[in-house]
């Protein structure tokens, strides 16, 4: 895929674009941004002082840069679409993957036509600006622009044997204009075209291993496909770059978020045994060789600039790579689980025309990219667009004065009936990476949060409200519903909501913290104490809670050793939960061995000893340990869910 014989036609017609845009006369101001899922700049930092990145490194040099701070929910189409309209998620309305069929009540992929907002090609396109838009998030059905559109569908249609490489016989809504799916088609790459060569830059698999159907479920399938959409993204990003010659191009790549999800928790881990240690060995290097990949990327984009181009590099989110979680099990198959490992700030890199050299920029905001690219563009701004043009980063550029709004209808989109293969594909995607996990609320539940944390708590309230008289069984609602009543002083009706919320969910941190907070609120320290105790029993990464517990007793321990034999069995436990992390399990069963016997009454060496059993696949001994562990705390309910999931799995045969 990033072979010489392929890339050579797109270089020759690059170097013919370039002559012909030089030919005398004033530059016509373009930009082109291009987009890195998930880019996490001090990842990039690293293995730019490694001289692994020259690319990113002549950005560096020679232009402006600064980490893009992005803001919750860190959700891809939702980040994505606020860089897009400069607009917050409750305005544009795009609020997490997937919604939901009004009809059927099934999942369905967020799409164009859910976002209220308009985007910066619609805006572009009525200021009578050309565009292109390459697999951008949430662009299917593509829309009506004065230019093109290649939707994120298109490479999930072509799967597909039947429909490879053959003309639409129907509007699919995979392009605008339509005609334009059968040109771009002989660039789009899938999983099988991806080769043993090629796939042995990333990772070392066996043949056998590499030949395994694809499917989103296995890590390298999924990672074959990744690195195939990248590519086909790429080679018709350049082809339309050079060939239509937009005022404004925005491309984005997927695939250094999916190999973060599926290998980040390998990125440079040492000492790692047992299965941990087999996965570092295969797929250890994968991470770091994507983001050189993606440096070649930015590499052929920046060989195609002409002196009235200005290149925008930047990612929604960064990645918190080289962690491993407190629950090895959660590695076993090398999914990370949805958006808990990313983390607030991106990446932004302005080069090329107007763009001063070496300027660092103070904390952009993902609000700020829209007004910016509108502003090299000659177009004003809307006063309803929250951010601000970073006019450090450039020179000579004027910035007209805003107008009120552009939001006066939508430009036109394809109709077309959603293509349930292609549904399908994504639904299977978005839950090999975690994202349609039960901790991942829904787009609506995104939004009402997003009305909390800007400190709407009226308008949060009555969003909750509405969402829990949907469905009054989720407790998890229910706290977020209590969270924002409390932030109003309604605390009687909070409380409320929360002992029914923990009646319901009794292992939700959310509900415990709540409580916590209002308890403490209300005066009442122990029982605040309690509750943030428990929040953080039952999700040690809960990190509000752990906050509150330094701050009221300065110690974020959920079990506190008392004893001399305590502390001692205590140090034993976390010494196993180290060993357990880094998949040594039998190293862990010593530790844990030491620690029963200088205290056998103390419970939380029954709750690491489940795990660590259940992770060697020993279902007896997990069963046992949690059994020992209620003996000593009979009202532990983390103990009691997870014997009582243990004990609804089938034995193994």
């Amino acid at each position: 895929m990033d072979s010489i014989s392929r890339r050579l036609p797109l270089a020759v017609l690059a170097l013919a674009a370039l002559c012909l845009a030089g030919c005398g006369g004033p530059a016509r101001a373009r930009v082109l941004l291009l987009g890195f899922d998930g880019a996490d700049p001090d990842a990039i930092d690293l293995l730019m002082s490694e001289g692994k990145l020259p690319n990113f490194a002549k950005l560096r040099r020679e232009g402006a840069y600064g980490k893009l701070k992005s803001a919750q929910p860190l959700l891809s189409p939702v980040v994505w679409t606020t860089i897009a309209t400069g607009k917050t998620p409750d305005l544009h309305r795009i609020g997490h993957f997937v919604a939901v069929n009004q009809t059927t009540g099934a999942p369905l992929p967020v799409t164009s036509q859910m976002r209220k907002a308009q985007a910066i090609w619609n805006v572009a396109s009525d200021a009578g600006k050309k565009v292109a838009v390459i697999g951008y998030w949430a662009t299917w059905p593509a829309e009506t622009v004065n230019g093109s559109i290649v939707s994120d569908h298109l490479c999930y249609h072509f799967l597909f044997e039947d429909s490879f490489r053959k003309p639409s016989t129907t509007t699919t809504g995979n392009t605008y204009p339509p005609e334009l799916e059968t040109e771009v088609v002989p660039l789009v790459e899938r999983p099988s075209d991806v080769t043993r060569e090629e796939i042995a830059k990333f990772v070392d698999v066996s043949d056998e291993e590499f030949s395994r159907p694809f499917n989103f479920k296995d890590p390298l399938g999924h990672f074959k496909w990744a690195l195939a959409t990248a590519d086909s993204y790429r080679k018709i990003g350049l082809h339309l770059w050079v060939k239509e010659r937009p005022d404004l191009m925005m491309i984005y790549i997927e695939g250094t978020d999916s190999t973060a999800h599926l290998f980040g928790h390998l990125f440079r881990a040492k000492g790692l045994a047992g299965e941990l240690g087999e996965q570092r060995r295969k797929y250890g290097e994968a991470v770091e060789r994507m983001y050189v990949y993606a440096d070649g990327i930015l590499g052929d984009f920046i060989g195609t600039m002409d002196r009235g181009t200005t290149l925008l590099v930047v990612s929604d989110h960064g990645f918190r790579l080289g962690e491993l979680p407190d629950d090895p099990s959660r590695t076993r198959d090398m999914r990370r689980v949805s958006e808990q490992y990313h983390a607030l700030h991106g990446i932004l890199y302005a080069y090329g025309n107007h763009v001063r050299p070496s300027v660092r920029l103070d904390e952009p905001s993902i609000l700020d990219v829209t007004p910016t690219i509108l502003a090299l563009l000659g177009i004003p701004a809307a006063q309803d667009m929250q951010g601000a043009v970073l006019s450090s980063a450039f020179r000579d550029v004027s910035v007209p004065a805003r107008v009120p709004t552009y939001e006066t209808g939508r430009s036109g989109g394809t109709q077309v009936a959603a293509d349930s293969k292609v549904d399908s594909q994504i639904l299977d995607q978005l839950r090999s990476l975690g994202y349609l996990e039960a901790t991942s609320p829904s787009g609506d539940r995104n939004l009402a949060a997003v009305l909390f944390s800007g400190g709407k708590f009226a308008e949060a309230a009555e969003a909750y409200r509405v969402l829990v008289e949907g469905d009054p069984n989720d407790g998890a609602l229910r706290a977020s519903l209590a969270g924002a009543l409390g932030a109003m002083g309604r605390y009687d009706e909070a409380l409320a909501q929360l002992d029914a919320a923990i009646k319901l969910q009794p292992l939700n941190p959310e509900a415990y913290h709540n409580r916590a907070v209002v308890h403490e609120r209300k005066g009442d320290t122990q029982e605040a104490i309690k509750d943030y105790e428990a929040a953080l029993r039952y999700n040690p990464q809960y990190q509000p809670a752990r906050e509150a517990l330094r701050r009221l007793k300065g110690t974020d321990s959920t079990s506190v050793p008392r004893t001399d034999a305590e502390k001692r069995a205590f140090a034993a436990a976390e010494r196993a939960s180290q060993s357990a992390r880094r998949g040594d399990y039998k190293e862990a069963m010593r530790a844990l061995d030491e620690a029963e016997r200088i205290a056998p009454r103390y419970a939380l060496v029954y709750q690491y000893r489940s795990n660590v059993a259940y992770l060697m696949g020993d279902r007896a001994g997990a069963i046992d340990a949690l059994r020992k562990g209620l003996s000593i705390e009979p009202d532990n309910a983390l103990f009691q869910e997870n014997l009582r999931r243990i004990q609804q799995q089938a034995p193994p045969r």
